[in-house]
């Protein structure tokens, strides 16, 4: 069930009319509040600074995993949230509190005092000024949208950057032109902290490594300096430092090896602080943390609420967020390798926001599912309408047909199933929108 209104949406909702723009990249507005508030981002535990298109919520997930493991308490930044604000910001291992956001906003709004500054650089001020005052190991830090100018990079010092697998995404803001995102991407990077490279076509991971190259920074690549791969039922982590037999992580999917990877190479090489080496690599941590990791909507097995009762009988049900087609490609990967262990038809339950690429999207479950039925994101002015995207869906060769909601999109499967006369219950994956997913997470508890 939805939540009823709390202190703290009223006081989002104000900050939101702080600036016309919901998106303006830029640091000056960030950094006078910064400022004002006595720079606490000067005043953080090691951070860990991500970037990327696809897979960095992953990698904090993982690595905030395996520091636990360790017994380390963990900051963590994530963007942007799923059903409740309060999931951005993890203090010490524990999400905010109620009271304490209240407090916080309440005060970064008192020392903005009026003035124009966008709602993700204001939350991110109160994010540094509660992260500054709890002490812990390490900060898990994922960037926005971006990096370059993204309210995030104003951390002078990681011990260790990230940047995951670059592509097209939020073009009304980064533009279309894969090397000046890749560019943007990383402007994270800083002198004299390490940087991990995730997966990159070629046009990334040229400018990635020209401008790591520039700056003198420790590179340590996927594929190159380090390598995963699933094995006998395992997963294998290997680098110059040496080899590790590890379970497979509880993320599912292979792209999660990979993601899996990039962490711990990230906590392996990370770099120093106050002069001393940090010793994140711990073998035991990190076999416990992949065991151990949330990271909801992320091809997420859903086992109980309306919609699973709802899907047809002995159906799996599946919940994802990804919204560009880099992200489809990884999670229809995932789904055909589950169709090689256990035969089961396809079905998708699909909504997506109007500025997202929907027809690369859809693209990439072709000859792979059944059936999409298309529905609008449930409270986004923004979401394409359902029977838009039933347009591009039949454009992307899928059969198709519009829902009025997610009860009627499911109703409607469960009608294809019979026609389609199936002997094997289906796999249902809901998916083409974070917002979509926070909206089912919400309703389906």
């Amino acid at each position: 069930m939805l939540s009823e209104t709390t202190r703290s949406d009223t006081v989002l909702k104000r900050l939101l009319t702080l600036h016309p723009k919901k998106i303006d990249l830029a640091l000056d507005r960030i950094l006078r509040l910064l400022s004002a508030l006595g720079n606490p981002q000067l005043k953080l535990p090691p951070v860990i600074h991500v970037a990327g298109t696809n897979g960095k919520g992953s990698v904090c997930a993982f690595a905030r995993a395996m520091l636990e493991a360790q017994g380390l308490k963990v900051h963590v930044h994530i963007s942007p949230h799923l059903v409740r604000f309060h999931e951005r910001i993890r203090i010490a291992g524990r999400l905010i509190s109620e009271e304490a956001l209240v407090s916080l906003l309440e005060e970064v709004e008192a020392v903005n005092a009026g003035r124009e500054i966008t709602f993700f650089e204001i939350t991110a001020a109160a994010m540094f000024l509660a992260f500054s005052r709890a002490p812990a190991d390490a900060l898990v830090l994922e960037v926005g949208l971006g990096g370059t100018y993204d309210a995030t990079n104003v951390v002078p010092n990681p011990v260790m950057t990230v940047i995951q697998p670059v592509g097209l995404d939020h073009k009304e803001f980064l533009g279309d032109d894969l090397a000046g995102i890749a560019l943007e991407k990383a402007g994270i990077i800083k002198k004299g902290a390490p940087l991990v490279v995730g997966p990159q076509n070629d046009v990334a991971r040229t400018v990635i490594l020209r401008q790591a190259d520039r700056l003198s920074v420790s590179v340590f690549e996927f594929g190159q300096d380090f390598v995963t791969r699933q094995e006998h039922g395992r997963m294998v982590y290997e680098d110059e430092v040496g080899l590790l037999d590890l379970p497979l992580p509880r993320l599912v999917g292979r792209h999660q090896i990979e993601n899996a990877g990039v962490a711990i190479a990230a906590l392996r090489h990370a770099g120093s602080f106050g002069g001393r080496r940090l010793a994140w690599g711990q073998e035991g941590g990190i076999e416990k943390g992949l065991a151990t990791v949330e990271w909801p909507a992320r091809l997420q097995r859903l086992h109980k609420g309306p919609l699973v009762e709802a899907a047809p009988l002995g159906a799996e049900v599946w919940l994802d967020g990804g919204h560009n087609p880099h992200g489809a490609e990884a999670v229809s990967r995932a789904m055909a390798d589950m169709e090689e262990h256990g035969e089961r038809p396809l079905y998708l339950i699909c909504g997506m926001l109007a500025n997202k690429d929907a027809l690369g999207y859809l693209r990439a479950f072709n000859g792979l599912a059944r059936h999409v039925v298309t529905v609008a994101i449930p409270g986004e002015a923004a979401s394409l309408g359902a029977g838009a995207l039933y347009d591009i869906a039949r454009r992307a060769g899928i059969d198709s047909a519009p829902a009025e909601d997610l009860e009627d999109a499911m109703l409607q499967v469960m009608a294809w199933t019979r026609l389609d006369d199936s002997e094997t219950p289906p796999r249902v994956l809901i998916c083409g929108s974070l917002y979509l997913a926070g909206r089912v997470l919400a309703e389906n508890s």
